[in-house]
């Protein structure tokens, strides 16, 4: 297999595990901490109106799943990457805090919540992801 063609298909595989687990999380978290009474988070512009009458413990699994998704697409870039294997973690990294900074614009989330975010979630998790799956391949 060509470098090329492994390196782009790290990154794909990475972006789609990544998200799976994004997306785990999200899920899991609203039956482990309910949404707030009387709100609808199926549509955007239901959890646009849900956001005010959030509590710090509603921001908790979507900060972990901005993170371990991160971390999970990172690492598996860096498994499956035979060279490169930073640079592809660190593209994860940046293509989920793309993101991130999307969903910060889009959502009007408190500003604690969004900086924490925008700053651990997603670029230091992305080398978390590159250490742990460096670790694995020797």
């Amino acid at each position: 297999m060509s470098p090329t063609f492994n390196r782009i298909l790290a990154i794909i595989s990475g972006l789609i595990l990544g998200s799976a687990f994004n997306w785990l999380f999200l899920e899991v978290g609203g039956f482990i901490i309910p949404p707030p009474a009387g709100t609808d988070l199926s549509t955007m512009e239901g959890l646009k109106s849900a956001l005010p009458f959030f509590e710090p413990k509603h921001f908790l699994f979507p900060f972990l799943a901005h993170a371990v998704g991160t971390l999970t697409g990172a690492l598996f870039a860096t498994m499956i990457a035979k060279t490169k294997q930073r640079g592809m973690s660190m593209i994860i990294g940046i293509l989920f805090l793309i993101g991130g900074i999307i969903n910060v614009v889009m959502l009007p989330s408190p500003i604690w919540f969004s900086v924490t975010d925008l700053l651990l979630a997603y670029i230091p998790m992305a080398y978390l992801g590159y250490s742990i799956g460096m670790k694995f391949k020797k």
